[in-house]
Parts: structure tokens; C-alpha cells; sequence
């Protein structure tokens, strides 16, 4: 009998994720019937918003069960095909979870096999989908203009600062440490970049953007976006991507004290999901695709392997060690 193994929720996590809020299980590789496929999934990336999807409180999707397979996509091949339009070797992503073996529910979609995991799962995933609708269609940058990313090493924060930076603004990232914020100015090309973990964060801002910032491409939360709040231009927009500082060690951060200067600078705060954009993968990837084919658009991939260690790998990215998409290959 094949073993299909699977982490699935055995507790709902308080404050950060622990390798305790997940369970290792084993089971029958399951059977597929008329129209499903099964798929061999050899690669995962791991998400901010999972944290989310574990907890027990509203959100833009329910809760994932107690005992439940935990949620996510997967890259990987396909093994057998009762479904018209697939056949075994095809290669599919598919919104299938933590597990080896999976019979999918009508999520998969074909992937060309030249194509390398690490860029599928990046800037031509979800992660740069989410980066190009929310600069582009909440943040609206125009040449010139003054852009900050926080999160800006993340798979979605470096490419939403590239966006930025390609349509001809001006490009500071946030991020944690000398690496990543090298990364962000010699690869990524931004103007500059902050190490909020060993600058004064304030102070660096006043410096770099003097006439105030026209675009805040969000990713944190928390305190550093009421710093940035206190520095609106006149009708900034302020994109909320993502509140990762909302699920720290220390449990969630206070709400933003400088609201109000959202309405001395008549700005703009909105937030969204990139699933409400389904009708647009197509699109998206395709102009994202170009940019990385002429060089324009760099990404990167933090890879962990060993199916075991999906929680390991979850909790890197809450703890801000990844450079770029965190992924993980089952070895």
C-alpha cells in the first residue's frame, strides 16, 4: 500500500505558530473517481496568510478544521487522470494542502515543465499576482512619485517595489538586516533601502522622502505603519497587502494611532484580496513573465526541504528569515 503522509491542524495556534499547532498523519494514498486527478505534490510555499486561515475568527475564507489537512497550494506532477485535459506527467499547481498524494477538487491548473518551481511559485504565483493588482489597481504609482514597501525582501514585497520601480518612481523598502536590504538596492535596484532592525526607521524616512510618500505598499502593520502614516503626501493611497506583525510571539500588535492624517492628507487606505482577481492570472502572469525573461523583474526563494519540516518553514517567514518566496521541496 502506498502511504500518503499529510500535516494536518491539531490545535489552533496563540501568538506565533509552533510545530505543536501541526500533526505528522499517514494514510492510504487515496483512489480518484470519474473527472479528478491525482497528483504527486513535491513542492510548497508557504504563505503569510495561513496563519490567518488556522484561526478561529472571521476571515475571507473559513477557518481550517481541527484535524483537517492544512491549507495551501502545491506544485507537482500528476500520477493518474480520470479528468479530460490532463494526463500522468503533466505538471500542475493546484490549492490541494499539505500533502503528498492529493486528489484534487477542480483547482489545478497545467504548468509549463521549463519553467523553473521557484519562479512558478514566486513572481509568476499568487505572490506576484498579489504584488502587480494591489500596486497597480489600490496604490495607482505614477513616475515620479515616492513609493515605500515595507515586507520588501518578501516574495510579494520585492516585486511590488520592482513594479513600483519600473514604471519610473522612486523605491524604498523595509526590511530586516544588511542582506536583504543589499539585496533590495544592488539586485532589486530600489533607490534605497531601511534595516528597521538596526536603523532608526523615522529618522531614515524623513531623510528619504522629504516631500512626504505618495504610495505605501503594506505588508507589516503594527507601528511601522503609523510611522509611515505620520508621513503621507496629499492624497497618498496606502495599499494593505499584509499584517504580519499582527501574529509575533508577543501577540498582536496595537492599531495605528495616526489615522488621522489620513484625513489631513485626504488619503486613501484600502485593503484587498487577490483572489476577488481570478479572472486576471492569465494576464498578470503573462506581463510578469516578460519582465523576468528581459531582466527587469529579479526574484528570489528561500528553499527548505523535507516534507517533515513544513511547519519549520512556516514559522521562518513569520520570523522574517526568508529572502525572497519561502518554499519547501519534498527531498
Amino acid at each position: 500500500m502506498k502511504i500518503n503522509r499529510k500535516w494536518v491542524l491539531a490545535r489552533r495556534p496563540s501568538g506565533a505558530v509552533a510545530q505543536e499547532d501541526f500533526r505528522l498523519e499517514e494514510s492510504a494514498v487515496p483512489a480518484i473517481e470519474p473527472g479528478q486527478i491525482l497528483i504527486r505534490q513535491t513542492w510548497f510555499p508557504l504563505e503569510p496568510a495561513m496563519r490567518g486561515w488556522i484561526a478561529d475568527e472571521p476571515n475571507y475564507l473559513p477557518p481550517v478544521e481541527i484535524g483537517a489537512v492544512m491549507r495551501g497550494m502545491a506544485y507537482g506532477e500528476v500520477v493518474e487522470s480520470a479528468a479530460p485535459g490532463f494526463s500522468p506527467g503533466d505538471v500542475v499547481t493546484s490549492f490541494s494542502g499539505w500533502q503528498e498524494y492529493a486528489v484534487d477538487q477542480g483547482t489545478a491548473a497545467k504548468i509549463d515543465p521549463d519553467l523553473a518551481p521557484e519562479l512558478v511559485l514566486s513572481a509568476l504565483g499568487m505572490t506576484g499576482m498579489t504584488a502587480f493588482i494591489g500596486l497597480n489597481e489600490i496604490g495607482k504609482p505614477q513616475a515620479g512619485q515616492t513609493v515605500v514597501v515595507s515586507g520588501a525582501a518578501g516574495a510579494t514585497g520585492s516585486v511590488a517595489a520592482q513594479l513600483a520601480r519600473i514604471q519610473g518612481c522612486r523605491v524604498i523598502g523595509i526590511a530586516g538586516g544588511e542582506r536583504k536590504c543589499r539585496w533590495l538596492t544592488e539586485t532589486a535596484r530600489l533607490d534605497a533601502a531601511i534595516d528597521y532592525r538596526g536603523e532608526d526607521v523615522a529618522a531614515r524616512l524623513d531623510e528619504l522622502c522629504p516631500e512626504g510618500i505618495d504610495v505605501f505598499f503594506d505588508n507589516v502593520g503594527g507601528p511601522l505603519l503609523d510611522l509611515v502614516l505620520d508621513r503621507l503626501a496629499l492624497r497618498a493611497r496606502v495599499v494593505v497587502c499584509g499584517a504580519i506583525v499582527r501574529f509575533g510571539d508577543s501577540g498582536p500588535a496595537p492599531g495605528p494611532v495616526n489615522y488621522w492624517k489620513i484625513i489631513q492628507k485626504r488619503a486613501r487606505i484600502e485593503g484587498f484580496v487577490v483572489l476577488d482577481y481570478l479572472d486576471r492570472v492569465a494576464e498578470v502572469r503573462s506581463e510578469l513573465a516578460k519582465l523576468v525573461e528581459s531582466g527587469e523583474l529579479a526574484y528570489e526563494a528561500d528553499v527548505q526541504t523535507g516534507f517533515e519540516n513544513l511547519p519549520s518553514a512556516l514559522r521562518r517567514l513569520y520570523q522574517g528569515q526568508n529572502l525572497g518566496k519561502q518554499l519547501l521541496r519534498v527531498d
